[in-house]
């Protein structure tokens, strides 16, 4: 695929990470009063008619929906399903910041993923990144400290199942379309919730007083209709981030689209400090830091890389 590509990729990467920035704030913001799998069970409910109500029928029609791989379809959104569940919980528990700067180990292990299972090429600068990347979230995590606790797991386990679906995207998006790409992970997600909504959604499980497991095991209750338009408006958003960040990783390649999604740190540090009075401490702003600057590293070095040469190779994504 063409360099002329990649900031093509860049710029939907920027715009779903703005976009599920703003959400994963509103989730927060409804995290005391709601059950999760209530809040994304409407956002997901208000995808899938979004959908295939307005975007399906704009986009090739419902012939775009047909695929010959149906399965790795439901895979790759199961595993963003674990992704979404595994961070929103945290973020009951967790400041906004943290839990984002933790997450940001999946840019990381996309990297890594791409390099094992897609064959792509990675240099030692980009290498360079993701080892001080990785040394910024162990001074955020600090494993052995008061600072460190079991929810600060989630977050990781998030980044893992998110980087999983990303190798996923890549591998089946050069076949697949966008709008294919993009529904069946609503779909997946309104299959999941509605299991847990009818086997836990009574909150008999509730009452254990930990903020990430209460957030998952309430009870559903009716929201008010400002918090049930913030529900819906969390679907159109998801579905608008879902669509960007699936269209980035089509047309550039997973090792470079991955650098962009770190503008979200800077998005959660400003609505965790406007909206819920968090601040990082100094070990977080320097690990947080590492993180932003490896992102920047790996910029730099592919706008090096993209200057003509007498014998170019294979030119990314």
């Amino acid at each position: 695929m063409g360099q002329t590509k990649t900031p093509i990729g860049a710029l939907w990467a920027l715009l779903a990470s703005l976009t599920f920035s703003v959400n994963d704030m509103l989730i927060k913001f409804l995290s005391d009063g709601y059950a999760l799998h209530q809040i994304v069970f409407t956002r997901s409910l208000t995808g899938v008619l979004l959908l295939m109500i307005v975007i399906v029928p704009l986009t090739g029609g419902y012939g775009a929906l047909r695929t010959q791989k149906l399965g790795l379809h439901l895979i790759r959104a199961l595993f963003v399903v674990a992704a979404n569940l595994f961070f929103y919980m945290a973020l009951a528990d967790l400041p906004l910041a943290i839990v984002v700067a933790i997450f940001f180990i999946a840019p990381f292990l996309i990297t890594i993923f791409s390099v094992i299972f897609l064959g792509e090429t990675v240099g030692k600068w980009r290498w360079l990144a993701v080892v001080v990347g990785l040394i910024g979230v162990l001074l955020i995590v600090r494993p052995g400290t008061e600072a460190f606790t079991l929810t600060t797991i989630l977050p990781a386990l998030a980044a893992l199942c998110y980087a999983a679906f990303h190798i996923l995207t890549r591998k089946i998006g050069q076949t697949e379309t966008l709008i294919s790409l993009t529904f069946y992970v609503p779909l997946v997600f309104l299959a999941v919730t509605t299991v847990i909504g009818l086997t836990l959604g009574q909150g008999g499980f509730a009452g254990g007083g930990h903020p990430s497991v209460e957030f998952l095991l309430r009870a559903w209750q009716w929201p008010s209709w400002a918090d049930l338009s913030i529900m819906v408006f969390i679907g159109v958003g998801v579905t608008v981030g879902g669509a960007a960040i699936s269209q980035a990783y089509r047309v550039a390649e997973a090792a470079l689209v991955a650098p962009f999604e770190y503008t979200g740190l800077i998005y959660a540090t400003a609505f965790g400090y406007l909206l819920f009075a968090e601040w990082p401490d100094s070990y977080e702003w320097a690990g947080m830091s590492l993180v932003l600057i490896s992102g920047l590293v790996t910029v730099w070095r592919e706008r090096v890389n993209a200057r003509p040469r007498v014998a170019p190779p294979n030119s990314p994504r």
